[in-house]
């Protein structure tokens, strides 16, 4: 599954004209199977059973009596120049939080495994074989301006979403129906059969107002869902605009009427009457806002920063506490990612030299004060992970791919090589050249160039934050003694979204968050369509046979068994294809807060640090603290 902003984390074919996906050729219609096999569901599970039944009061890690009031302000990083969310992956710059002003048809449980249950829709229904899913709305869903939320709504959103968003195109692609089966009844019909995850998949939609698209705005101009906007639209969520200064701040108020307030799904959550979002460009002064008390929140991504940019005097006399939360619910991969669609990067021996040719242990040593461990699996942190060798299920579905992938999988556990001293540094680029000359690479005059072509070999590593430059500039040396010719360039967000969604680059520092349930994402992620969908996260420009074939073992599986099984296996394919440079993860979110805040205790598994969808305001905090909320 799609790792969603809604369980607390960041990530992304129709005409829009038409009413509804027409249906594929052969595909049974709806409505007869739904009179035979309509059974109603308060959520729904991926594998295994809901934990809440029907009816449940709220979820058990919420606060029930958490207080309304207060604010949280928090930190966004580059810019935005636009609230529309359809857009968000092609057009623009989005809005940090916009998400908030939306609900979903489900929503997930914090303290259990790829679960959803009813937000806009009261009630869910699909077969056994999972080949179509309806939904049914609340009758006292309302937009904000008081209008009812619809079925047409619902089917706009898709449309929209689908037309105009290249990942949400992929996410929802097996969508090829959605119809009005009822008066408050939405059905969405699948390609096909066996596809567990896609009933949850279409629950995670953020429904848009139809109305107020197609309408116009207050110069009577029509508004356009396919454009970026920054007139604050409208939604049907907690909260909604309150105001903002294009690229700078954006202020969200919590809605005091909003419709579902007293559901069992929003108990205990929702609690800050506003929610501010301040703009940085620059890490340091990001800091500096913080330690002046005019950021509330902030999350550290730097090892750096962490060991010593927190040693003022509000941190020593407790009004700022330092705390980590471990990360339960999402794996990662983090790495340098080569543009596979250019001729240099199509051999995976030049790759995995440029690993060869990595010191990470002297770099860990170095710059991140020893904090990190070197990433080994695209599902770093969860029991995905590839380790060891191939053994039962895993090997199985293996075998069924033996002829197009490498030899190495089925023999040798994948590793990176490690650094960390000179005979280590120098045995590695011993081996880096040894893998360059097979590939048909050699040094002359101190540059690596092709042997056929006398072409040199030259990199780029497009970069679009000045923080990143100081892990970037210690891997130069490395790849300059293999003679690889290599420059840094740092440009701003909006010339560097560009240069992606062109896949105008050599080499990328990115990473995919991974779910404890893998899905559909994963062909946005790694399968060949998506490698020439401009706006995709297939960054590394993937077409692998085998890894469509392991993407759809993934996407089938039909118990947690078999989708480990086969996640391990694609996880083992990819790694050995060496399509990235891993990089390094820590495994917990480094906070820093003002001390004007409470939680729930414990907090959620899967829930990070859970602020501030299920914090609120301590007065009483406050007033030892200093309250500027």
């Amino acid at each position: 599954m799609r790792v969603t902003r809604r369980t607390l984390l960041q990530t992304s074919a129709a005409a829009l004209a038409a009413p509804a996906v027409q249906a594929l050729d052969g595909l049974v219609q709806p409505q007869a199977a739904i009179a035979q096999e309509q059974r109603w569901r308060h959520g729904l599970s991926l594998f295994g059973d809901l934990k809440y039944p029907a009816g449940f009061k709220r979820f058990d890690y919420v606060n029930a009596d958490a207080p309304k009031a207060g604010a949280a302000r928090m930190i966004a990083f580059g810019t935005f120049d636009n609230f529309n969310m359809v857009t968000g992956g092609v057009k623009g710059a989005l809005s940090a939080g916009i998400d908030q002003i939306y609900d979903t048809l489900m929503v997930s449980a914090l303290d259990e495994e790829s679960t959803e249950y009813g937000l806009l829709a009261e009630a869910v229904s699909h077969p056994d074989d999972h080949a179509w899913v309806t939904y049914r709305l609340r009758a006292g869903a309302k937009w904000h301006d008081g209008k009812p939320v619809t079925v047409e709504d619902v089917m706009f959103s898709l449309e929209a979403f689908k037309k105009h968003h290249p990942q949400y195109s992929a996410y929802y692609r097996h969508v090829v129906k959605a119809e009005k089966t009822g008066e408050r009844d939405i059905t969405f019909t699948f390609d096909g059969p066996g596809n567990r995850e896609l009933p949850l998949i279409v629950g995670q939609l953020n429904v848009m107002p139809k109305h107020w698209w197609e309408g116009a705005d207050s110069q009577g101009r029509k508004r356009d869902i396919s454009a970026t906007t920054l007139e604050p639209p409208l939604g049907c969520g907690a909260y909604k605009i309150k105001s903002f200064v294009p690229g700078r701040t954006v202020v969200y108020e919590r809605v005091k009427d909003y419709w579902g307030k007293d559901l069992n799904v929003n108990i205990g959550r929702d609690n800050f009457d506003e929610m501010r979002f301040e703009y940085f460009r620059d890490s340091t002064v990001a800091i500096e806002a913080f330690k002046a008390d005019h950021i509330d929140w902030r999350s550290e991504n730097s090892a750096k920063n962490w060991a010593t940019a927190y040693d003022f005097p509000a941190v020593k006399d407790k009004r700022v506490l330092l705390e980590e939360f471990p990360i339960n619910s999402s794996g990662v991969m983090q790495a340098f990612v080569f543009n596979t669609r250019r001729d240099k990067f199509k051999d995976p021996r030049v790759r995995r030299a440029f690993n060869f040719g990595f010191d990470f242990e002297e770099m860990n040593r170095q710059i991140f004060f020893g904090q990190y461990k070197r990433i080994a699996s695209y599902y770093e942190g969860l029991d995905l992970a590839a380790r060891g060798l191939p053994q039962g299920q895993e090997l199985a579905i293996l075998e069924t791919v033996r002829d197009k992938i490498p030899p190495d999988v089925f023999t040798k556990p994948y590793a990176n090589p490690v650094g960390g001293s000179p005979d280590a540094v120098r045995g590695n680029l011993r081996e880096g050249v040894r893998l360059l000359r097979e590939a048909g690479y050699e040094v002359r005059n101190q540059k690596l160039v092709n042997t056929k072509t006398g072409e040199p070999m030259t990199v780029e590593f497009l970069l679009s934050s000045p923080d990143s430059v100081r892990f970037v500039e210690p891997y130069k040396p490395g790849l300059e003694r293999l003679g690889i010719t290599v420059t840094v360039r740092n440009v701003d967000d909006a010339q560097y979204e560009n240069r992606l969604r062109q896949w105008d680059y050599d080499i990328i520092t990115a990473g995919w968050g991974q779910s404890l349930s893998p899905g559909n994402e994963q062909r946005g992620y790694w399968g060949s369509q998506a490698a020439d969908v401009a706006g995709s996260r297939n960054l590394a420009g993937i077409k692998n046979p085998a890894i469509d074939t392991l993407i759809d073992r993934v996407i089938f599986a039909k118990n947690r068994d078999e989708l480990v099984a086969a996640t391990k296996a694609l996880d083992r394919v990819l790694l050995w294809n060496h399509y990235v440079v891993p990089q390094w993860t820590y495994g917990k979110i480094r906070s820093a807060r003002w001390d004007r805040y409470s939680r729930p205790d414990p907090l959620p598994k899967y829930g990070f640090s859970g602020f501030p969808t299920i914090w609120w305001f301590d007065a009483n905090k406050a007033a030892k603290t200093g309250s500027r909320s």
